[in-house]
């Protein structure tokens, strides 16, 4: 099946992908193989269809952070034919926060401060272990706050543990205390942001790899295992704003954008369509994921007309197992969410 994967900033390209590639590594002084773990749900799953699909963001936070409604949850998801379950990040929260949230009209989040919230990667670790089809994602995860080498290694671990279906969204942040508590400058963020996905891209893609950058920088590393899907993992871009559009345009494989209303998708999906024709690149080549704050089932026919690829239905699970299935099942039959026909 051919794959999309990206040659230069802006540019993805179709090439033909080997489910099994090989390569060797000095150890010791002996040469030992190393070959990419085969993968039937990589390898005939493609992650682009005609129909807009149906993810879920609804674990790792709340009531989503109990293993029991994580694993009732997950499990449920790919039987109903959710196509991807999204797990955001924050670190720290603080009781009366400075920054204004971005995402709502009064500045501020819905998530109460002691709100459980479960590390994203470690979450989606878990539900890669209790599902084998579905695809799992952080939406969003905070990369300027973090070592990219070491997301890099993570993000990697984690692709290969669930056989090619993790995808890594990422975005600047938004609270400057959150990155005081971390020690982590907030001014400059976007810059590292990028340069951060180049490097963890390098060390995807290449066997001894070398990077040079303003903020980071190694020469002659290793770093294995290398993701399922010819050595690249997606990258969502998130953020609603021109600035995060021109992210996504820069070096993003796709767009998450965030509790848009209806009124708000068709003219940022322009807005980011004008911005890849600007660049020399195909506005198709990018994954088109929102949710919405004042969706319903009827308007997904116009989202597709627009075009957005994934509608993310955003919404906290029971507290419980016990009814964590069914309420799945409700979620999915009000959506109209079926088992895809790859």
């Amino acid at each position: 099946m051919d794959k999309l994967v990206k040659l230069t900033p802006g540019v993805l390209l179709p090439v033909k992908t080997d489910p099994n590639p090989a390569d060797t590594a000095a150890v010791g002084g002996d040469a030992v193989a190393r070959r990419s773990v085969p993968s039937p749900v990589a390898d005939s799953y493609s992650w682009k269809c005609s129909a807009v699909r149906i993810g879920l963001h609804a674990l790792g936070i709340g009531p989503g952070a109990d293993p029991g409604v994580i694993e009732a949850v997950a499990r449920a998801a790919e039987v109903a034919g959710f196509s991807t379950l999204w797990s955001g990040e924050h670190v720290v929260m603080v009781d009366r926060p400075d920054s204004p949230y971005p995402y709502t009209g009064d500045g501020k989040i819905a998530v109460p401060s002691d709100a459980d919230w479960l590390d994203p990667l470690v979450a989606l670790s878990f539900v890669a272990a209790v599902t084998s089809r579905i695809r799992i994602a952080t939406g969003i995860l905070l990369l300027p706050q973090h070592n990219p080498v070491v997301v890099a290694k993570q993000a990697a671990s984690l692709d290969v543990l669930s056989q090619g279906r993790f995808a890594l969204g990422i975005g600047v942040g938004w609270s400057s205390e959150e990155f005081a508590a971390l020690g982590v400058p907030f001014q400059g963020r976007a810059r590292r942001m990028e340069e951060f996905v180049e490097a963890m891209r390098t060390l995807w893609r290449d066997d001894v790899s070398s990077y040079q950058g303003e903020f980071v920088r190694f020469q002659e590393v290793r770093s294995y295992p290398k993701p399922v899907r010819a050595r690249r993992l997606p990258v969502f871009v998130g953020g609603n704003s021109d600035r995060a559009l021109d992210r996504v345009v820069a070096y993003g494989d796709g767009w998450y954008g965030f509790n848009l209303s209806m009124k708000e998708v068709p003219e940022r999906v322009a807005a980011l369509s004008t911005r890849c024709l600007r660049a020399h690149r195909d506005p198709a080549s990018v994954e088109v994921a929102v949710s919405l704050r004042d969706g319903s089932p009827q308007d997904v026919e116009a989202l597709a007309a627009t075009g957005v690829t994934e509608l993310v239905v955003v919404d906290s699970p029971p507290a419980h197992p016990g009814p964590a299935a069914r309420w799945v099942t409700s979620l999915a039959q009000r959506w109209h969410v079926s088992q895809p026909t790859h």
